[in-house]
């Protein structure tokens, strides 16, 4: 697994309860001995659901089991296992799911379409569902509201802390509470959101709306994030609400545009965001976590593609982990992205530090300024390409021998 992070905290974030939501964890030996591996969270009826997934073409198992079954927009239980993937491995696959839901749905009492599955892991090799069915029934029993800490040690691979974040708002005055987990430390680059992410909450809000309100955030939250520039066979989150916050007297909210939603999207947004950060400050082998501005370009979408290629530069990660103020390589990144940029008014910043102006090394900047700055443990990069008034913001981290060294040796 590698050294620990050193962004890892000093103890996990113990999560508050939230109403309607049980989970439990156990080892069942799915690759590794000693791991927890396998998660089941049970759902009160009448959980609403929401997600978004992969646009990987090699898409595992369990995210096209969810992406068919998201229409119905109803869930009553969750499982999620480590150490396989389920994903590029045929017929095996599928029946793999099948087995693991038809298990579910008679442990849960509910309908196979109620049943949500994640996988991650190894690509490749078949899952097989006999190592772990059985202890469903088990983890059913031993379920409870506070089973947060172990549910996230559960969904981890080269992971070396669990992420965990919580938020409270309200709606229409009432409060209501909303709690994440994620994994996430190598092979992300989402194209849609990260590894793997499931948040709850009480709110009563219908599916249609959930997603609306999920499908909004996921671009500057889990899409604003790289690692490695991969985007996983995997990713996969999940929304789930339970609608018990409406016994305590909260509206159930149909709308996605509902103005009640307000204080609600705020906080879904800041959890995202929150969880997103986590899984790059985790990243394999990271010693720096780095913020990606751009701005004066021709859109947000163009900054967005810019702050991309500088974030997935081998060559700007490696400075980094170099700690080497080498700002040619992010002009090279901005060149190279293929977005509209004028040579002649670029500006760079290392923090409040200004390194280049009008296309060239900025007057005052010296060497040694930019080489003390770089030494931090968190760095943030700003670049004004000097064309528009597009901004946009990325997260990623360094690239180090650890990264490969993890890697290299990832299926022994």
């Amino acid at each position: 697994m590698g050294n620990v992070s050193p962004f890892a905290p000093a103890n996990p974030l113990v999560l508050p309860p939230v109403d309607g939501v049980r989970l439990a964890a156990c080892e069942a030996g799915i690759r590794y001995a000693g791991r927890t591996d396998l998660l089941l969270a049970l759902f009160e009826p009448s959980t609403a659901v929401a997600g978004v997934f992969t646009t990987s073409k090699t898409a595992s198992a369990a995210v096209e089991w969810c992406r068919e079954h998201l229409s119905h927009g109803m869930a009553r239980a969750l499982v999620v296992n480590s150490g396989n993937a389920n994903a590029f491995t045929g017929m095996k696959g599928r029946e793999a799911v099948t087995e693991t839901v038809r298990a579910t749905s008679r442990i849960a009492d509910c309908l196979e379409a109620d049943v949500y599955v994640a996988s991650t892991g190894v690509i490749g090799e078949p899952l097989d569902p006999s190592k772990f069915v059985g202890s469903l029934a088990g983890l059913a029993d031993r379920a409870q509201a506070d089973g947060y800490e172990m549910a996230a040690r559960a969904i981890m691979t080269t992971d070396t802390f669990p992420k965990l974040a919580t938020r409270t708002c309200e709606i229409d005055g009432m409060p209501v509470t909303l709690n994440g987990i994620a994994k996430g430390a190598g092979m992300i680059a989402p194209d849609m959101a990260t590894m793997l992410s499931f948040l709850f909450t009480d709110a009563p809000i219908e599916p249609a709306a959930l997603q609306a309100v999920l499908s909004s955030l996921v671009e500057d939250s889990f899409n604003a994030i790289t690692i490695d520039s991969d985007t996983s066979t995997s990713d996969t989150v999940l929304l789930f609400a339970t609608g018990a916050a409406e016994k305590r007297g909260c509206p159930r909210i149909a709308l996605g545009d509902d103005v009640r939603l307000d204080g609600f999207r705020a906080a879904l947004f800041g959890l995202m965001r929150e969880l997103a950060q986590q899984i790059v400050k985790d990243g394999e082998g990271l010693t720096k976590f780095a913020e990606v501005t751009v701005k004066g370009a021709e859109s947000k979408a163009a900054a967005r593609t810019i702050a991309k290629a500088i974030c997935n530069s081998p060559l700007v990660k490696t400075a980094l982990a170099g700690e080497d103020p080498n700002w040619g390589r992010i002009v090279m990144a901005v060149g190279k992205a293929g977005e509209a940029a004028d040579r002649d008014k670029l500006a760079i910043w290392f923090g409040d530090i200004e390194v280049a102006k009008d296309g060239e090394v900025a007057s005052g900047y010296t060497e040694a300024e930019g080489a003390a700055y770089m030494k931090r443990s968190e760095i943030a990069i700003t670049v004004d390409v000097g064309v528009g008034t597009g901004i946009d913001t990325m997260w990623t981290c360094d690239l180090t021998k650890e990264y490969i060294a993890i890697n290299a040796d990832y299926r022994s």
